[in-house]
């Protein structure tokens, strides 16, 4: 496997351009400090894993090629891209109508139930793979550190297996960030139903801004 990674100076410069990259906040950050605010350290966390999965569902389809159909067929990326965009309004939507039943019980936790947290798994999944901008991304940047003297494919796997880790890794510090802060706000008694307003804007915000993009964007 180490004959699929870059020299040292160029596995530097890619692990510290993934690092930035990670770090600044992004669509899928946003995603991800909404569920926590709204639903707990626990919705933070398996959404990360789920966006993980995603990005790295799209690392894999950069790979073998999805990408490039996408930059060749306007059609194929509209259909991916706006399907992505009405997954997010429809989430934004369910947080909105849920909203108005948290009023009788905005004391409650905000944790989801162990039970509920593949659902949530599930959803980071879906935004993250419903995004063909990402694997755009994945195309353009996992090249820059590849060379002719091993196998294309298996580097590029490899390397966005690093990326998404990485990026994984800076998620989940901000989810860990967000629920502290979200403890506190449970102290307020209608801190709940707010959230669950704030959620579902933030959710139709999101999918508006994905259907209005251009193909350029950050994981």
């Amino acid at each position: 496997m180490t004959d699929l990674l870059p020299a040292w100076p160029l596995l530097g410069a890619f692990l510290a351009a993934s690092l930035v990259l990670a770090l600044t906040p992004g669509p899928a950050v946003v995603y991800l400090l909404t569920r926590t605010l709204a639903q707990g350290r626990r919705a933070g966390l398996a959404s990360v894993l789920g966006v993980a999965l995603g990005n790295l569902g799209n690392a894999l389809g950069a790979a073998i090629g999805l990408a490039a159909l996408f930059a060749v067929s306007s059609l194929a990326f509209t259909v991916v891209k706006y399907a992505g965009a009405a997954y997010l309004v429809y989430l934004g939507v369910q947080a909105l109508r849920g909203a108005s039943s948290a009023i009788a019980e905005a004391d409650a936790p905000a944790e989801v139930p162990p039970a509920a947290t593949g659902r949530v798994l599930r959803d980071g999944f879906l935004v993250a793979l419903l995004n063909p901008k990402t694997a755009l991304f994945f195309a353009a940047f996992l090249p820059q550190f590849t060379s002719a003297s091993a196998s294309p494919l298996g580097q590029s796997v490899l390397l966005g297996a690093i990326f998404v880790a990485v990026a994984a890794t800076t998620d989940a510090l901000y989810v860990l960030t967000a629920s502290v802060l979200a403890s506190r706000l449970r102290r307020i008694g209608s801190a709940r139903r707010w959230g669950r307003y704030a959620t579902g804007t933030a959710f139709i915000g999101l999918g508006a801004w994905t259907a209005l993009s251009g193909t350029r964007a950050k994981v």
